[in-house]
């Protein structure tokens, strides 16, 4: 049986490593299922009240998944991607893991600013 060197142990440890890492990454995701919708959330986050609860049928297109966030009572236009991240129309090149965390994430980039409503087409 040949000897395991130094310079093979440190590959498998590397493999080893990245791959949990990947795993990590993509755990949040999947464990929120990806056609599943997340829970309803109401909290004051920043002095901001963000809300998040599933949508209901009201003729309005949802990209969310059927989800509804909210800033200040004006609606965040979200949108899930593939991969279960989601993102918004404030925050639109940085994918977060929940609805939750994306209205967060605008509020953040908001900085104060009111939401505007996002015209639907």
């Amino acid at each position: 049986m040949p000897e395991l060197s130094r310079r093979s142990a440190l590959t498998a440890a590397a493999v080893l490593a990245t791959s949990a890492g990947t795993l990590s990454a993509v755990t949040p995701a999947s464990a929120a299922g990806h056609h599943g919708s997340p829970g309803t959330f109401d909290e004051v986050y920043k002095g901001r009240r963000i809300q998040g609860r599933p949508a209901t049928g009201s003729g309005h297109h949802h990209h969310g998944a059927g989800y509804a966030v909210f800033i200040d009572g004006v609606e965040l236009h979200v949108m899930r991607n593939a991969d279960g991240s989601w993102i918004s129309v404030v925050s639109h090149y940085d994918p977060v893991a929940t609805p939750r965390a994306a209205a967060r994430a605008a509020v953040d980039e908001l900085q104060g600013a009111p939401l505007l409503p996002f015209p639907a087409n």
